[in-house]
């Protein structure tokens, strides 16, 4: 820790890790607002999905700003906004105070977390940019876990796990804002990729179709099927437990990926993966069995690692220096679609059921699975979306 520009770093993954608490931690929360507040499955569902509405202005204009600004202007205050959407959380628990904090969240979870993740590739190259995955996955999967902890255990159930939330916040801007002091330039980076000049076509040609199977995997496991569950098993730790299973299937997988420097086609297994998993909760129907829920949990989440992983290193590799927040920004937009996933299948369920929703996933994600592995055998570099789909 004596070396400053590894303190630095390391503070900057604090800021990513208590920014990913901060945005997941509430999805452990719902069962005891629906207890405590009375308030619908539906109402709950969209106080968790808004946040996605705050988050996408944030990502991209934090990606962009941090390109002409630098990363700390951007990321520090949009972790400390993410830490006030907390407050609000903590202070106004009726309907309109819900839906105001998550959209504070996600708007400072914007700012933070697309800008924060081209700060550490800044930093450190491809390792940065694979620890930011990894550590943002792991903010996504303990504040969850131990928000449920709290809300089971602790004194204040609705009062103490938006507490610590924010105190991780404000701890963590503290760190960064001491330890990262010197600059960092965009034209740190990795040697261009001998395939190919780098370029903002090719970069999102290959990383944005993996985006939205990175949450859309995510949140159907512990939003969807928790709520599946939840005539059987009620409470604040089954989401919790969810997450964890979710979210640690994708933190090992991305540890093994990063160890094993696993090439373009982790991506093709993570799309693959998906598409498996949404076929099993199909398979589940409305009232899945408990040993399915935990299946699904580390399938989705091992494709939730992979895809992250994979699109993120597409990025790092293929796109221009001078844009990479924009363009990471852009990733994480694509990414986020997927926590509207939950409403979206609350909305489709009385006219479509539970099952057919998730089987047209599946067969998207397998779309992209297959394209995308033919592009990497094939060894060639799409530049045109015609081009992507021969």
């Amino acid at each position: 820790m004596g070396d400053p520009s590894r303190r630095g770093f390391i503070s900057v993954l604090a800021v990513l890790l208590s920014t990913g608490w901060a945005a997941n931690h509430f999805a452990s929360l719902i069962p005891v607002l629906r207890e405590h507040e009375e308030l619908s499955h539906a109402v709950l569902d969209g106080v968790f999905g808004i946040y996605a509405l705050g988050l996408l202005p944030g990502l991209l204009t934090g990606g962009v700003l941090s390109d002409r600004v630098g990363r700390a202007a951007v990321v520090l205050p949009g972790a400390l906004v993410a830490s006030l959407g907390t407050v609000f959380l903590l202070l106004w628990h009726n309907t309109s105070g819900l839906l105001v904090g998550r959209l504070v969240v996600g708007v400072g979870a914007g700012l933070a977390i697309g800008a924060g993740t081209a700060w550490a590739a800044d930093l450190r190259g491809k390792a940065g940019t694979v620890m930011a995955g990894v550590v943002l996955t792991s903010g996504f999967a303990l504040g969850p876990l131990f928000s449920g902890l709290m809300a089971q255990f602790a004194a204040f159930p609705l009062a103490t796990p938006f507490v610590v939330s924010a105190l991780l916040s404000v701890c963590s801007v503290a760190a960064a804002a001491m330890w990262s002091r010197t600059p960092t330039s965009p034209s740190a980076v990795l040697p261009l990729p001998a395939d190919g000049e780098r370029s903002v076509r090719s970069a999102l040609i290959w990383a944005l179709p993996l985006a939205p199977w990175v949450f859309a995997s995510a949140t159907v496991s512990f939003v969807t099927m928790s709520a599946r569950l939840g005539d059987r098993y009620s409470g604040p730790l089954l989401p919790g437990i969810a997450a964890a299973l979710t979210l640690g299937a994708g933190i090992i997988v991305q540890t093994i990926a990063r160890h094993r420097d696993w090439g373009r086609q982790a991506g093709s297994a993570g799309a693959g993966l998906a598409a498996l998993g949404y076929c099993l909760v199909a398979a589940g129907g409305a009232h899945p069995p408990l040993a399915l829920f935990v299946v699904c949990a580390l399938t989705l989440g091992t494709a939730y690692g992979l895809c992250l992983r994979s699109g993120l290193l597409d990025l790092e590799t293929l796109a221009p220096p001078a844009s990479r927040g924009t363009l990471t920004g852009i990733f994480y937009v694509g990414t986020y679609l997927g926590f509207g996933l939950p409403v979206l299948l609350v909305v489709l369920e009385p006219s479509l059921g539970p099952s057919i929703p998730m089987l047209v996933l599946a067969a998207l994600a397998a779309l992209v699975a297959v394209i995308r592995f033919r592009a990497v055998l094939a060894s060639y570099q799409p530049t045109t979306l015609e081009e992507y789909a021969s």
